[in-house]
């Protein structure tokens, strides 16, 4: 592709780099321009334009989107996802359904690494998307990219992006009790959670907060994710919630998780099902670990102890200002 100004009389056939007012209307950057266009721009005084002019190995913007985005998902519907008309060299990929944005780093850095002019972005890794929403866009950034590149492109393109459905359809949230009941408010918050997921949350179950009850509670359970919210914080792997899970049959897998809301999580199981012990700030809608964890298993791609080490960075979500001097480090005054 050749761009630059050339004289308005050689304009027709060439695509118009930046868009012109004239009397009769706007002519838009990314045309086509024709015999017309040409004759209106000499009628309005110009006598020289800018221009992209195509090389006969060029593709077109909107056609490179369009074989970019067919090769990244040459089956929407199996991927969870559905492509935008090509408008301006971009396609976007929006979600099906709800679900993860389930993206190989890899696969979009080697697209992304062919030609400057060819790019694919995504939102992060895991981040749970609603039916229609955004999950990756395709930019042709010039008017025409060369062929060759375009199809490296593509070929590194397939599996980078899809979306990864909920697969379970029912939880249960079992909550220990310390004195009076505090009412219903991590029920309602973990009802909200998982609704945006299209799973059902079982009616509230309540027990004391100790071991042998939550234990024989645990095990009554047939729902494939159980999630366990304590009257009074779980401070310690042998703390109440994780060793009533070992005596229920299961197994705590990671306690603790490097992430700000959320600190207090642990991630277990029992046979085939997932538990999650949750930490109080399960009772604030506020982004926290717990949905990072939660969200991941629901959708059958639960975190390993060794993904959750991983999630420090970029896993202070909030800054507290109610503590007193939260995070300083320094003595009070």
């Amino acid at each position: 592709m050749r761009f630059g100004p050339v004289p308005v009389t050689e304009a027709a056939g060439h695509v118009l780099a930046h868009s012109v007012q004239l009397p009769q209307g706007r002519l838009r950057k990314g045309k086509l321009l024709s015999a017309e266009n040409v004759a209106a721009l000499r009628a309005a005084g110009w006598a020289h334009i800018t221009v992209a002019r195509l090389d006969p190995e060029d593709i077109a913007e909107n056609d490179a989107a369009r074989q970019l985005a067919a090769a990244l998902l040459p089956d929407p519907a199996a991927a969870g996802l559905r492509l935008s008309e090509a408008f301006t060299g971009r396609v976007n990929l929006l979600a099906a359904g709800p679900g993860l944005a389930r993206i190989d780093a890899a696969r979009v850095n080697a697209v992304n690494r062919v030609h400057p002019m060819i790019t694919l972005a995504t939102v992060p890794r895991w981040q749970r998307m609603d039916p229609g929403h955004m999950v990756a866009t395709v930019k042709i950034i010039a008017y025409a990219v060369p062929s060759d590149s375009l199809a490296a492109a593509c070929a590194a393109a397939p599996g980078a992006v899809t979306l990864q459905p909920p697969v379970l359809s029912e939880a249960v949230l079992i909550e220990t009790l310390v004195g009076r009941d505090p009412g219903d408010k991590g029920w309602r918050m973990t009802q909200a959670r998982l609704d945006r997921l299209n799973i059902a949350l079982a009616p509230r179950i309540t027990v004391p907060h100790a071991a042998e009850p939550l234990a024989a509670a645990i095990a009554a359970q047939r729902a494939p994710l159980i999630l366990i919210l304590t009257g009074s914080a779980t401070s310690d792997p042998q703390d109440i919630a994780p060793e009533a899970l070992r005596r229920a049959g299961g197994t705590v897998d990671r306690f603790g998780m490097p992430v700000d809301p959320g600190n207090l999580l642990f991630l277990g199981r029992r046979g085939a099902q997932t538990v999650i012990g949750l930490p109080g700030s399960a009772r604030s809608p506020a982004l926290s670990g717990i949905d990072w964890v939660l969200e991941r298993a629901a959708c059958g791609v639960a975190p390993t102890a060794d993904e959750i080490a991983g999630m420090g960075v970029g896993g202070l979500l909030k800054e507290i200002p109610t503590r007193p001097k939260p995070r300083s480090g320094a003595a009070p005054s």
